[in-house]
């Protein structure tokens, strides 16, 4: 009998999409140590302020956060630590020339596993300005008023 498949999202950077106007993005996998999976198990881990870099043709992850696992004896590097993230060559071009050209920043948006391996999705980014962000709130907000009026005159309707 297969076991329930349990929802294998471990952390999502919500605040990437406020932040940031999220372009293309890739699925990486993560070099990871010691008890650092186990970690992620317990699902606590947060992608908020990471960040990615390409150094010497490889990509590393700043900033995210894999706490330690509670029943380890010992754990090697911080919780913060840069990993290193897998993709192919050809990927890893891409994503530096687009970075380099345009100007754009790498985040991690989710963190997940997939057959049993961790995964983060990565995407390209441009900052939002502060009257970018508000003009995104005023359309979300416009959107889900129009969806509760149509939500409203169809219930009418039906009684």
């Amino acid at each position: 009998m297969k076991k329930p498949q349990t929802d294998p999202v471990i952390a999502r950077n919500r605040k990437a999409a406020h932040e940031y106007e999220l372009g293309e993005s890739w699925e990486a996998g993560i070099v990871l140590q010691g008890m650092e999976v186990k970690g992620l198990r317990a699902g606590r881990a947060s992608l908020v302020g990471g960040f990615a870099q390409v150094e010497d043709g490889e990509i590393w992850l700043h900033g995210v956060h894999i706490p330690q696992y509670s029943q380890a004896r010992w754990f090697e590097g911080g919780s913060r630590r840069k990993r290193k993230l897998l993709l192919h060559r050809a990927q890893i071009d891409k994503i530096e020339r687009k970075v380099n050209e345009s100007g754009l920043t790498i985040v991690p948006t989710v963190l997940y596993f997939k057959d049993g391996r961790a995964k983060v999705e990565i995407a390209l980014a441009r900052g939002k300005k502060s009257w970018d962000k508000r003009n995104a709130l005023a359309e979300r907000e416009a959107t889900r008023e129009v969806e509760r009026a149509i939500s409203r005159r169809l219930k009418g309707r039906k009684d």
